[in-house]
Order: C-alpha cells, then sequence, then structure tokens
C-alpha cells in the first residue's frame, strides 16, 4: 500500500460550521459512520460503521504509518476525526505530514474549494451526489423531535434503510470523484515545498492559541446588559414594541421625517452626518445595538475546545488566486482594530465585570467590547506573546520587482514611506514633512490607492473625501503618484503585454523575473519562488474600455463560478501579494522551532518562553529567502500578556 484515499461521513450534536471540526469532535455522541476508502486508486469499498461493522486492521495500520499517503478532500476534517476515533486526546492528532489534501490541489490550479464545484468545473464523468446535502442533514444532524418520529432527536439507519443505503453511495461517489479529480490533474502536480507549507498550517491549526474564557463570558454578559439598555432607550424614544425590527424602526423613521430604504452600517453613518435631535439619538443607539463585531464572543465560546484553546482558524490556500490564507471559524483576519487609549484599564474592568464603572466611563459599551475582541487571545501559562510584522511588505515587495529605487533606498532608510512618497510627488524636502502634515495624509491615500492600476475610484473608495480633500484634486493626485512612480506604471504595462502575448500566441514570455506561461488550456504565472500561480480558460477578451484583455474562470465577487476580466495592474496585484505571502511563509518556516499560534496578513503571533525576545524574532524575520535577491526586509514587533494592534 502506497497511497489510502479516504472519505468519511460523521455524527455530532455540536454545529461543525459554527464551531469547527476540532470542538465538533469533542461531543459525547461523536461517532464516524461511514468509512470509504480506496488502496492505492482500486474499487472503493464501504465500512458501515453505524451498523456494527469494523474497519480492517491493516486500514487503521495505515493511519499512523508515515509512509503511506493519506489522501482526502479537505483533509483537515478526516485526519482531526480520526484522530479522535482512534483515541487521541484534545491537543493531540495524528501527524499530518503524511497527509496529502485535493482541495489544495484544487486550490493551487485555481479551482473552486468545494468538491461538487471542482467535479462541475472539470467535467468529471463521477461528480458528487447532489442529494448527499439531504442525507447528511437526515443522518449527520440532530432532528427536531416531533410527534410523528416518536419524539426522538437523531435519526439512525434503521429509521430509513432505504435512504442509509443511498448514503453509502453517496459516501463511495465522493471517494470516487476525489480519485477522478488527481487523475485529472496528474500533469500539474503540487510540488513538495507547498506539501510543506500545508503541513505546517496544520500544525499551527492544531496547537491552536488559548482564549481567556472567563474574559470572553463577561464580554458576553456586559453585552447582553448593555443590549438590553440600549433597546429600552430606543423604546422609550420610539414607542415601538421592537425597535430592533428593521421595518418598524424604517417606519418610525418615515414619521419622523427621514425616510430612508435601508438600515445598514454605511447609510446609517451617512443619515447621522445630518440627523438631529430624537432622530440622531435613535441612529446612534441603532448603530451600537448593531456592533456585529460583539458577537465574536459569542463565536470564541462556540469555538474553544476543553483545554480553552480555539483551532483550525486557518485555511491554507483560502485565496486560490494568489494561495493566501484565509480566516475560519473565529475569522482572525477581520478582527476590529483597537485604539483606545486606556485598553489595558477597559480589559480590567470587563476581567472584574465592573459594568457599573464601563457604564460611567464610556459613551458605548458596545464599542469598547469591540475594541477588546483581540485582547480575548492570550499566552498559556509562563509565557508571553510575541507579535512581529513585517514593514510595508507589500509597497516594498512592488517596488522591487518594479526597481523603484528610490522607495527601497527610504525603506532601507527606515524613513517614513508616506512621507517619502508625499516628498517625492510635490517635490517637497522630507524633513518638511511629519507624521501630522496634511501632505503625508495624501501619500498615504495615494499609495494604498494607486500601487495597482486604482484612479479616482479607488481614492474615494479609500477614504480620499472623508479626509477632506476636494473631488478636483484627485485625478491630479493620481497624476501625481504615478509620474513619482513610473517604474511601478511601466512595470504594470509590461506585465499586460506579456499576459497578453502568453495568451494569444500560448507561448513563454518573461519580464521582470516573472514568467508567463501557457500549458493544456491553463495560463501560469511563476514566482520568483518558484510557486505559480493559476488561471483557468484564459482568452483574449475586450475589457470596458474597448481594448485586449485577458479573461479567465475563476470565482468572482459574488462568489460564483464565472468569467472574470483582467489586466496588467490587476495581474501585478496578485503576483505582489503572493509574493508576500511567500516571504511571510519563508519565516514561517524559520520559525517552526516557536510556538506559532496564529498569523494575521503579514503579522505572526508566537507563544514564547519568557527568555525569548522581540529582536531575535525580528532578526529571523528579516532574513530573505535564497531567490529574493537585491529585497531587503524589516520586520517589527512587541510582546505582551495578550493579543493586540500595536
Amino acid at each position: 500500500m502506497k497511497t489510502l484515499e479516504i472519505d468519511i461521513e460523521t455524527f455530532s450534536s455540536i454545529n461543525l460550521s459554527k464551531s469547527g471540526v476540532y470542538r465538533y469532535v469533542e461531543a459525547l455522541d461523536f461517532e464516524i459512520l461511514l468509512f470509504a476508502y480506496s488502496i492505492d486508486g482500486g474499487d472503493v469499498k464501504v465500512i458501515d460503521l453505524a451498523m456494527g461493522e469494523k474497519i480492517p486492521k491493516e486500514i487503521l495500520d495505515a493511519l499512523t504509518d508515515p509512509n503511506i499517503i493519506k489522501w482526502a478532500f479537505n483533509a483537515n476534517f478526516e485526519r482531526i476525526c480520526l484522530s479522535r476515533y482512534l483515541g487521541y486526546p484534545t491537543g493531540k492528532y495524528l501527524d499530518p505530514s503524511s497527509w496529502r489534501c485535493s482541495m489544495i490541489l484544487s486550490a493551487y490550479m485555481g479551482l473552486p474549494l468545494s468538491l461538487e464545484g471542482v467535479g462541475t468545473v472539470l467535467g468529471l464523468e463521477k461528480q458528487k451526489l447532489k442529494e448527499g446535502k439531504d442525507l447528511i442533514r437526515y443522518f449527520c444532524t440532530p432532528c427536531k423531535p416531533t410527534k410523528t418520529n416518536g419524539k426522538r432527536t437523531r435519526n439512525h439507519p434503521y429509521h430509513d434503510l432505504e435512504k442509509w443505503s443511498a448514503f453509502k453511495e453517496y459516501n463511495k461517489r465522493d471517494v470516487e470523484t476525489e480519485l477522478e479529480i488527481q487523475m485529472k490533474l496528474s500533469k500539474f502536480p503540487v510540488p513538495e515545498h507547498i506539501w510543506h507549507e500545508y503541513h505546517l498550517d496544520q500544525e499551527i491549526n492544531d496547537r491552536g492559541v488559548l482564549l481567556d474564557l472567563d474574559f470572553i463570558k463577561n464580554a458576553i454578559e456586559i453585552g447582553d446588559h448593555s443590549r438590553t439598555k440600549l433597546i429600552d432607550e430606543m423604546k422609550a424614544l420610539t414607542n415601538l414594541e421592537n425597535p430592533n425590527s428593521v421595518q418598524q424602526l424604517k417606519g418610525w423613521l418615515a414619521e419622523n421625517g427621514l425616510e430612508t430604504e435601508s438600515l445598514g452600517k454605511k447609510i446609517v453613518s451617512e443619515l447621522l452626518e445630518t440627523a438631529t435631535g430624537d432622530l440622531s439619538k435613535v441612529l446612534t443607539l441603532r448603530q451600537q445595538i448593531s456592533k456585529s463585531s460583539v458577537k465574536k464572543y459569542q463565536t470564541m465560546e462556540n469555538a474553544v475546545g476543553s483545554d480553552n484553546r480555539a483551532r483550525g482558524m486557518f485555511q491554507f490556500y483560502g485565496a486560490n488566486r494568489t494561495g493566501r490564507f484565509a480566516g475560519r471559524i473565529l475569522q482572525p483576519q477581520n478582527l476590529p482594530r483597537n485604539n483606545i487609549p486606556d485598553l489595558y484599564e477597559a480589559r480590567e474592568l470587563v476581567h472584574t465585570n465592573n459594568i457599573t464603572a464601563l457604564d460611567m466611563l464610556y459613551d458605548s459599551i458596545p464599542e469598547v467590547l469591540s475594541q477588546l475582541i483581540r485582547t480575548s487571545f492570550i499566552p498559556k501559562a509562563n509565557h508571553k506573546f510575541i507579535v512581529a510584522d513585517f514593514s510595508s511588505i507589500e509597497r516594498v515587495v512592488l517596488a522591487w520587482l518594479a526597481g523603484e529605487k528610490w522607495v527601497l533606498d527610504a525603506y532601507e532608510r527606515k524613513e517614513d514611506l508616506y512621507i517619502a512618497t508625499a516628498s517625492q510627488m510635490f517635490d517637497v524636502p522630507i524633513e518638511k514633512i511629519d507624521k501630522k502634515s496634511p501632505l503625508r495624509d495624501k501619500g498615504k491615500v495615494a499609495d494604498l490607492a494607486c500601487g495597482y492600476g486604482g484612479s479616482v475610484g479607488a481614492l474615494i473608495s479609500m477614504g480620499a473625501l472623508d479626509m477632506g480633500l476636494e473631488e478636483y484634486e484627485l485625478k491630479p493626485l493620481v497624476d501625481s503618484w504615478r509620474l513619482a512612480n513610473s517604474n511601478i506604471v511601466n512595470f504594470w504595462w509590461d506585465v499586460d503585454r506579456a499576459v497578453l502575448k502568453t495568451v494569444r500566441e500560448r507561448t513563454t514570455t518573461t519580464t521582470h523575473g516573472i514568467e508567463f506561461s501557457y500549458k493544456s488550456g491553463m495560463l501560469f504565472i511563476t514566482l520568483p519562488s518558484g510557486r505559480q500561480l493559476s488561471y483557468v480558460k484564459p482568452k483574449i477578451g475586450v475589457s470596458k474600455f474597448g481594448s485586449d484583455c485577458v479573461t479567465y474562470e475563476g470565482l468572482g465577487g459574488t462568489k460564483k463560478w464565472e468569467r472574470i476580466q483582467s489586466y496588467g495592474p490587476k495581474f501585478v496585484e496578485n503576483i505582489v501579494q503572493a509574493i508576500s505571502r511567500d516571504i511571510l511563509i519563508f519565516s514561517m518556516e524559520k520559525l517552526r522551532h516557536f510556538s506559532i499560534v496564529m498569523h494575521i496578513h503579514d503579522e505572526i503571533i508566537i507563544e514564547a518562553e519568557k527568555h525569548i525576545t522581540v529582536d531575535e524574532i525580528c532578526k529571523i524575520m528579516c532574513q530573505t529567502p535564497p531567490w529574493s535577491k537585491g529585497l531587503k526586509l524589516r520586520a517589527e514587533g512587541f510582546e505582551g500578556d495578550f493579543y493586540k494592534k500595536d
């Protein structure tokens, strides 16, 4: 036996989508119902565990044999469930190093992250059976007790043998589909170093991060208290039975002279700019009640394991255009920023459940709770967090690729890049601009908006008008940025020409150390690291401006599989973000012998022993990969007893 393909069906009373697989398997009623497998691509067999069948010894032995490669689609699920089945305690799991995931294989090729989606795009002969969702709902999740079903809370195989037979076929088909995916993509093997990265990701997910559960429980209690108080205030002002009802509140606003189609966050903020009196008070209360980030505390409580650690928060290759990580369960990439000056004091008030003091000291308790969410993550006893991140990594990688020397020089001199940009754009000596200067603000918003071809619309999206700029200033600002960064602008269009030539002529082209190639109906962009970005079924289309552009198939903004238009600056964005991701992974591998518990964008969080220093970690992060000649990196960090955004 060299390979073992696996797919399982399970039951647990814990909600998988809300809590994640690590918490899911801790339920006392967790069990594996069906175990389908194929040895070395042979016939698929289904072990009916729910009806008393046993997994053969040779298969059980294979699960712990490091020389036998285990394959599954979203293999993390199978590996963690089987760890529980084999009796591993919380925090201990099957070694991921002999596991491969066909979802990663699909993602590496720019394909969907669902088995059904991959099957459809590849046109597989044996596609995932669509009736599976109903069967999973019937057998794998608790059911509502009714008179008809005898008040039972769960459906067993014997409750519907016909459905159970269909479920076994569904289980078998999943393995057949996974095997066919691997066969279809066999001429595009995932490089071995990507599997090493995946195994590092699995180690981090298995380790998890400790949550301050007492703090979280208090935050939930304080949030409920605050919400009740805010709703009572709204009732007093509006006389509505349920002022949290969108329809009721819209009606009240209309009766008081304020018509609105929506009460979304952005709309409420806009309405508050002109609202006065009771209208302003009610909208402000609505804003506070709707503070959805406070719900993160409840999510944390749902996801935390019996050892108070949250696991499974990172999806390897979650963004399959660039290979960057995506957040799962707690979505650590989307945590609110913290900027209140008395963060420590506010946290202590929540820790001691001092609602009275919070009410007295702060205008908005939901806002305080929102800013404290990051502080729920804590190191274990006798340890500390070291939080370190790369300084301006995307801006520097972009300048490095394009040969924009003044940016690299300013970065090496440890100058503020927004000030350096403003100096270059407006021809003002750098020493004449400080962090409070309006010129720095202009340099910052221009850098953030214009690096990947953005123009006036991008400036507006980045808040240019909110910071006091007038519309007539925006186009000249774009022009000034592009003039100051002419090598970057040239890089966009060199990439644009290279991609068009590659797809049009089905050939290989190179520019700025990046290779573009066409093979078997795919566009590949080979990065300096050797990793490839994949674009499905590329062809020449016509852009909204009437010029030739490259289009390809992928997941669009609506999360549907569709044809997407792209052009030079957009491909540059993919390339820069992908290289930044490769640098992060390179550093994570260098830091592997430390306990990495989280990584968020370009930031690494380590649960460190007391003697380890921030300088030690930052020095390792500043080591550049061998493929990045001429690139110099800076990393900065801090240490603390809880996580925060410094």
